[in-house]
């Protein structure tokens, strides 16, 4: 089975299982783990910031980070398809007590006159206990349902400006950041600066077994320390799995260009296809979002799936493939020839509709 669902399903090299075997360890929750301290440390540096926080997951880094720079009945400003409103679990309401308020991005990315717009203009004549006050602006880097999209240097400071201007505190989640620099070749530090804090994920495409740090300034990462206990964050003998993680940043950051050659190959394939609706050009990291030009998503990736090829549907009618470093040439070709062939099983029945774009994002 080739398994495009995600690139959390890679698995730790034979190198970063050694490294993990050998791992110096100590207790977490004590902040005597050095192999975790370490990780934190290399983290903090590459991302600019002065200290970070090791964690389990890119769900519980942002969640924390949202906690830590609110408090409930605040508002936060997001991209109506962002990773931390849509994916994970309604957390911001359960965890934070906040209000999502949505910015209407185009594939993730939304202008400084949206987040002006979204904050509004106060005025004497309307209370300012009536509206939940605006707190925190969220931006994802690159964007899971954008496709992998990649923000711009000058829109990222352009909307960062405006947030800052408008008395806004300001967090990345940078799960895939890795991704935008090895594209671009602007540095993870650049893209992390106009920031308060950042999240960043191990486990995606750089092959870690699973861990995210987030990092910000030294009071801000103590508070979120707190925050972290609360959730059960706490990893006693952590260093096995940060030792991972640091294996990752330090080996596999460098292939990531493989990886975005991989997601061109499959994309450029599979878009020459009767029943694919997708413009390659969108494909800008390793996230492959198409639609289905007839048919269901649901009967479409069961049917690969039948052909040995492993995706994710994404509401009625599109579909997900991620690439990571697991995968081959020969991988990509084989699902080719998988989806292809799932592509006759579609019901001619049931075209796109006229109004759907053949490169609007999933």
């Amino acid at each position: 089975m080739i398994d495009l669902r995600s690139d959390t399903c890679s698995r730790p090299t034979p190198a970063m299982r050694e490294a993990m075997a050998r791992a110096p360890v100590g207790n977490d929750v004590y902040g005597d783990d050095p192999t975790v301290n370490a990780l934190e440390a290399r983290t903090a540096a590459l991302l600019g910031k002065e200290d970070a926080v090791f964690m389990v997951t890119g769900t519980m880094a942002n969640q924390v980070a949202i906690r830590a720079h609110t408090e409930p009945g605040d508002a936060v400003l997001v991209d109506q398809q962002a990773h931390v409103y849509l994916l994970e679990g309604g957390a911001p309401a359960a965890i934070a007590g906040v209000l999502p308020r949505l910015l209407p991005g185009v594939r993730g990315i939304f202008t400084a006159a949206d987040v002006d717009a979204a904050v509004g203009r106060p005025h004497p004549f309307s209370p300012s206990t009536i509206p939940a006050p605006p707190r925190l602006l969220c931006v994802e880097q690159t964007h899971n349902m954008g496709g992998g999209s990649i923000w711009p240097l000058d829109a990222l400071l352009a909307v960062t400006g405006a947030a800052r201007d408008r008395g806004l505190r300001l967090h990345l989640d940078g799960a895939r950041l890795w991704h935008a620099s090895a594209v671009t070749g602007i540095s993870e530090a650049a893209y992390s600066a106009p920031f308060d804090t950042v999240s960043v994920c191990f486990s995606k495409a750089l092959g870690a077994p699973m861990g995210s740090c987030l990092a910000g300034p030294t009071t801000f990462i103590a508070r979120a320390r707190r925050f972290k206990q609360q959730l059960g964050g706490g990893m006693r003998q952590g260093g096995i799995i940060a030792a991972g993680a640091l294996h990752a940043l330090e080996h596999h950051r460098g292939r990531l260009g493989e990886v975005h050659a991989l997601a061109r190959r499959f994309a450029t394939a599979i878009a020459a296809l009767d029943g694919i609706a997708l413009d390659p050009a969108t494909v800008e990291t390793n996230i492959v979002r198409f639609r289905l030009a007839r048919g269901h998503a649901g009967p479409f990736v069961e049917a690969a799936h039948a052909r040995g090829v492993h995706m994710q549907p994404s509401g009625a009618d599109g579909v997900r493939a991620v690439f990571y470093l697991d995968l081959t040439v020969a991988d990509v070709d084989r699902s080719v020839e998988a989806i292809a062939d799932a592509v006759r099983t579609l019901d001619p029945a049931r075209p796109l509709p006229p109004s759907a774009s053949r490169v609007a994002p999933v």
